[in-house]
């Protein structure tokens, strides 16, 4: 398995990648990484490495994409989702030295620290020109009340300051519980004299430091921005900065990095720039190259998907808790495909007993990856199956039934344009087993080589069956049976050591009493 590192990371995180058995870790860099790309399993990026469709395309054998950082603006999500590859994050990682790095600026606007300091060394002694403001008993106006934001919260509080925060995605308890009042933004704005941004880029919030924003916020209202340039117009900002209205701005990311020169804001003496290094310090370096690592390994040694960017969130205890549910269902998923006949148009997944209280997308995307697979190549996966399912126009259903009295099981439908196949199974010390087939009670594994068949119940179609496989070399490892009723439709799933190949399927058929016969392979 090779492992890719495109960017500088922490020694102690490619010290751990090394130490898996059989992974080969090449350390590269942004100019020469691509010439790795072809047999990489894993890419290890911060943000210099722009991972678009092109470098998808030149890395067929990627499954995961770990972004040492937080953004991940540098990586197309809908290019590496549409090539079933995992993108994660290291959320928080670097929170402590981006809360500090803002609370450095908020001290430098209330004190004028880059203009005194430049001036002291110029030889002159300006006490008077630089009369600066406390932070205490000012009110802090926090947008966005994340791992980042937070951090901020704990600081500022140490400097005796009002917090106001807003964030629509966090409950006012949560808020309260961490010391601060939650309102709406357009009150925030109003209330604030120091404004800081730490919120993500999304449509709603792109440029949302507008001239309506700024019409709406106190005359010497300070900004700090150490999230997201795009979060503040920035020909808004710097009107307000010339008339007075914004009293300071510090920003440490900008619309276009680096700005150019030229830029009539740089000029402003009410105005601090840094270049993006908020999260740039040591410790934060070490710690998201090593979380990014821890990640990898886990998810690559066993399947567990830590801050996922582009597939359902789910903790490690979950992710352990549904992976054998979710092999199970890709496995329903490809042995229903295999068995039926015409072109699919629904699959409804449906959960029995106490998985049903479950978060079951993980599963549910799963079942559908199995059902793709047979068409696709097996490019169809956990992470890609909703996205393919809709471009084919795939209907997709779920049904929670969290009945006590049955075994923990998961049933698959897939309905073609010639009727519905249903298949349903259970995990039974931990590997997964078929229990039904259309209604038909026949437990078999789902694994090896399987030949499902229907047939009329009568006799010597047991034996007849038999003599087909025996009479081509191929040996029966198991040989499960089911019947609605005497003398009703049957089905078997027989497992055999050998593949069945399609002119031994051929065979069976010529038997009148059978009138199904299609095999299917799993690979562990």
């Amino acid at each position: 398995m090779l492992i890719l590192i495109a960017e500088p990371l922490d020694s102690a995180a490619v010290k751990l990648l090394e130490q898996q058995p059989g992974w080969d870790v090449v350390v590269s860099n942004p100019k020469e990484y691509s010439q790795h790309l072809a047999n990489a399993d894993a890419l290890i990026v911060r943000s210099a490495v722009m991972v678009n469709g092109g470098i998808l395309s030149a890395a067929p054998k990627l499954r995961v994409i770990g972004r040492a950082g937080v953004g991940v603006d540098n990586i197309e999500l809908p290019a590496a989702t549409a090539a079933g590859v995992l993108v994660m994050n290291t959320p928080g990682g670097n929170a402590v030295s981006v809360a500090e790095h803002t609370l450095a600026l908020m001290l430098s606007l209330a004190r004028s620290i880059p203009r005194a300091s430049a001036s002291t060394k110029s030889g002159k002694w300006e006490k008077r020109k630089f009369m600066g403001t406390e932070l205490r008993g000012k009110t802090l106006g926090i947008v966005g009340l994340g791992s980042i934001g937070r951090e901020v919260v704990k600081r500022a509080a140490a400097f005796e300051m009002k917090i106001i925060a807003s964030d629509p995605y966090v409950h006012s308890q949560t808020a309260k519980d961490v010391g601060v009042e939650l309102v709406s933004l357009p009150t925030l704005y109003s209330l604030s004299d120091y404004i800081t941004l730490h919120t993500a880029l999304t449509p709603e919030s792109n440029r949302m430091l507008s001239h309506d924003a700024f019409a709406r916020m106190k005359k010497g209202v300070r900004i700090i921005n150490c999230a997201r340039g795009e979060l503040i117009d920035e020909g808004a900002l710097n009107e307000a900065l010339a008339s007075g209205k914004v009293g300071g701005a510090a920003l440490d990311v900008f619309e276009t990095e680096p700005p150019e020169p030229s830029d009539p804001i740089l000029a402003m003496d009410n105005f601090i720039g840094t270049p993006h290094i908020g999260g740039s310090t040591e410790e934060a370096q070490a710690i998201v190259g090593v979380r990014i690592a821890e990640q990898i390994v886990e998810y690559l040694q066993h399947g567990v998907a830590l801050n996922a960017v582009n597939m359902p969130a789910l903790t490690p205890e979950q992710y352990r808790t549904l992976g054998p549910y979710s092999q199970l269902a890709e496995r329903l998923g490809k042995f229903a495909s295999n068995i039926s006949t015409g072109n699919p148009k629904t699959v409804r997944m449906l959960y029995f007993g106490k998985i049903a209280e479950l978060n079951t997308h993980l599963v549910r995307n799963a079942g559908l990856a199995g059902v793709l697979q047979r068409s696709l190549a097996g490019k169809a996966n956990s992470i890609n199956a909703m996205q393919i399912a809709g471009d084919r126009g795939l209907t997709v259903a779920e049904r929670h039934d969290k009945r006590t009295a049955h075994v923990d099981s998961v049933r698959l439908e897939l309905e073609t344009d010639t009727g519905t196949t249903a298949v349903e199974g259970a995990v039974v010390l931990d590997q997964p087993r078929l229990i039904q087939v259309d209604g038909i009670y026949c437990e078999a594994p789902l694994d090896g080589n399987l030949v499902f068949l229907k047939n009329e119940d009568v006799p010597g179609v047991i034996g007849f069956l038999g003599g087909v496989l025996g009479k081509n070399g191929i040996n029966i490892a198991t040989f499960s049976l089911g019947r609605r009723h005497a003398g009703a439709e049957a089905v078997s799933v027989i497992q055999t050591d050998q593949p069945v190949p399609d002119n031994v399927l051929q065979e069976l058929l010529k038997n009148p009493a059978v009138t199904v016969a299609r095999s299917a392979k799993f690979t562990n």
